[in-house]
C-alpha cells in the first residue's frame, strides 16, 4: 500500500520593493504618525537603490504627500487630513437609515 507524502510547503519570498513598501504603508499608518501626520523614513542598509527609489517615487507621485528628503538620506512625509466629504466610506462608517415602520 503507498502512502501518500506530504509536499513541502512553498515559501515565496517578498520581494525588496514589498518588504520596504509594507515598512513604509505600516509607518505611515501608525497611530502616533497618524496623530502627527508626519513621520520620517530612514533607509536601511537592506535596502537596495533599485527598490529604494522606486518606493520613494511612488511617494513622490502621490499628490496627497508633501516628501522632503533630509540630507542625512532620510525622507520626511507630511500630509493634511482629508476633510470627512472627501474621505472615502469605509465599511465601518456606513449607517443606514432607519426606515420608519408603516403601521
Amino acid at each position: 500500500m503507498a502512502t501518500k507524502q506530504a509536499k513541502p510547503a512553498v515559501r515565496k519570498e517578498m520581494s525588496g520593493v514589498e518588504r520596504l513598501s509594507l515598512r513604509v504603508s505600516s509607518m505611515i499608518n501608525h497611530p502616533i504618525a497618524q496623530e502627527r501626520r508626519s513621520v520620517t523614513i530612514h533607509r536601511l542598509d537592506t535596502d537596495g537603490d533599485r527598490e529604494w527609489e522606486e518606493v520613494m517615487s511612488v511617494l513622490a507621485s502621490t499628490d496627497e504627500l508633501d516628501i522632503t528628503f533630509e540630507d542625512d538620506g532620510a525622507v520626511t512625509v507630511k500630509w493634511e487630513p482629508i476633510a470627512d466629504d472627501e474621505r472615502p466610506v469605509e465599511a465601518n462608517d456606513y449607517e443606514p437609515e432607519e426606515e420608519v415602520a408603516p403601521f
